[in-house]
């Protein structure tokens, strides 16, 4: 039986005690190898694009020779007013895509001696950042499409005689909710969240090629997929494949997601659900890719995000 990916020494390239020993100094250079990678890590002004600057090392910031605007190697990105240092910030990061199914952020909190609310925040960030990836994508070839839902837990009551059934509608909380994901075989994972599975459909239409094979289950959501696309079905009631008609790729992206709610995180309902079922298929994609690798896409990737709107100042809001 051949040996999983995880389990050999490709997958680890980068760890903490790496991290740890290259120092700030090291880790500050490679930060500014990832926002300027068309300049080997110069300053490139982000207001006027000039490549000529002072470096203030006392600071640590960049003034450009010819508008005399001055920015760190994290203004305007998603890591903006970073209180962190550049090698705590590149161990979070590692911490961040070592967990196969995520890490809490609680204990990131605890291996990093931070803040619960640094951790939390730092790493909604970077969940951010992999959403970038998923921009204006376009599916195509062989595209499994399934629907799981999430939240809208109720307790039932004590007594069986006042328990009600909660498969029906008017019995639920009004909480729970449907991810979507649509995945190509050997390609790329695209999810959404939606009400019900059927109002996915206007996302079909926008991210899947016409010329696309859809491989789909019997809910009666998909039905308006045979309109546009080559549609097959597979009865799950009676068999999991049918003449390789299967959803199995999309079977694993929700056996991620639900380890994910279940083993880590506990709860991702709520607002919260769009951004753990984006991290769960940015793993699923990059699941046999090198902790090194993840590590340096997530850096790059976070570098190229400009700040965030929804969780600058999070902490600080009336709200």
């Amino acid at each position: 039986m051949a040996q999983h990916f995880l389990l050999s020494a490709k997958a680890r390239t980068l760890s903490l005690a790496k991290v740890f020993r290259m120092g700030e100094d090291a880790a500050y250079g490679l930060f500014c190898e990832m926002r300027w990678p068309e300049t080997d890590g110069e300053a490139v002004c982000p207001r006027c694009g000039c490549a000529d600057s002072y470096f203030l090392k006392t600071r640590r910031k960049y003034k450009c020779t010819a508008c005399y605007h001055q920015c760190s190697v994290t203004s305007g990105t998603i890591f903006a007013s970073r209180k962190l240092s550049f090698t705590d910030l590149l161990a979070a990061i590692v911490l961040f895509v070592n967990g196969a199914k995520g890490v809490s952020a609680l204990q990131a909190s605890r291996d990093l001696d931070v803040q619960y609310k640094t951790a939390f925040v730092l790493f909604h960030k970077l969940r951010e950042a992999m959403q970038r990836e998923f921009a204006d994508t376009k599916l195509n070839g062989t595209v499994e499409i399934d629907g799981g839902y999430f939240g809208g837990y109720v307790k039932p009551e004590n007594k069986k005689a006042d328990r009600k059934d909660r498969r029906l509608s008017f019995n639920r909380s009004g909480k729970r909710q449907c991810v979507v994901v649509m995945r190509e075989r050997k390609g790329r994972t695209l999810p959404f969240v939606v009400a019900n599975e059927g109002d996915a459909v206007p996302f079909v239409r926008d991210h899947v090629g016409t010329l696309a094979t859809i491989h789909a289950d019997e809910g009666t959501g998909w039905d308006a997929l045979h309109a546009g696309w080559d549609t097959r079905r597979v009865n799950h009631s009676v068999q999991f494949m049918d003449k390789g008609v299967c959803t199995n790729q999309a079977e694993s992206y929700f056996s991620r997601l639900r380890r994910m709610e279940v083993g880590t995180h506990h709860h991702i309902a709520g607002p919260y659900l769009r951004s753990y079922a984006g991290e769960a298929a940015w793993r699923e994609d990059n699941r046999r890719v090198d902790n090194g690798g993840q590590a340096m896409k997530l850096v790059f990737g976070s570098m190229a995000s400009r700040q965030s709107r929804s969780w600058a100042g999070y902490w600080q809001r009336a709200a």
